[in-house]
């Protein structure tokens, strides 16, 4: 079937590609270095550092010095002009919201968080490149699939309850990529095994693989 949505910019396509954004949330930073080590080497390649986080500016100005080439990253629960601000200019390479309003005329790609047909429509319309569907955890891939019906091209980011048993479902759905916090990371970012941080990341990635097959 012929594409007719409009290209992506390099980090947005960048995003597509890794096929999951790894939503870095816990009460502090301290542990994200280290967690963001894990996920790159399992191929998690696009991280997104919550500013609801203590330290979240200064991490992601840590962990774009830290991490290779071709990984972005970028700051998650943006909900003022000043937090916006704030992560760019602290290396964040997008934004992530669930609201739409103040994200409107960043300088780096944002993605709007929308839940309803009008909400997608309106964050599609305001140039996101990536709409966040939020929370995701209540629907189904079905709604997403009927969602793709009248707005195919919208480029949606399912994020918020989904579970690593779900990622291939929402990909065949038509997302273009998914957003994991809680059962990807798990309890690493408050002294939980990263052992086991890698192998939930590898689960991750075979299901992108196996979706995309």
């Amino acid at each position: 079937m012929t594409d007719h949505r409009a290209p992506l910019d390099p980090v947005s396509a960048a995003v597509v590609d890794s096929g999951i954004v790894a939503v870095l949330r816990a009460p502090t930073a301290g542990a994200f270095a280290a967690i963001a080590d894990v996920l790159v080497s399992a191929g998690i390649t696009a991280l997104e550092v919550t500013l609801t986080s203590k330290g979240a500016i200064e991490a992601i100005s840590g962990l774009r010095r830290q991490l290779p080439p071709g990984t972005v990253i970028g700051a998650g629960t943006v909900l003022t002009r000043q937090d916006a601000s704030a992560a760019i200019d602290a290396g964040a390479s997008f934004l992530v919201s669930p609201v739409l309003d103040t994200l409107i005329g960043q300088s780096v790609p944002c993605y709007p968080g929308a839940y309803t047909p009008t909400e997608v429509h309106s964050a599609h319309r305001s140039g996101a490149p990536l709409v966040k569907l939020f929370p995701a955890g209540g629907l189904k891939p079905a709604y997403l699939r009927d969602l793709r019906g009248p707005l195919p091209e919208v480029r949606i980011l399912p994020t918020g309850g989904i579970d690593l048993d779900d990622i291939a479902d929402w990909l065949a759905a038509g997302a273009a990529a998914v957003g994991l916090g809680g059962p990807l990371v798990g309890d690493a970012a408050t002294g939980g095994s990263l052992t086991a941080l890698a192998g939930r990341a590898k689960r991750a990635v075979d299901a992108v693989a196996y979706a995309r097959s």
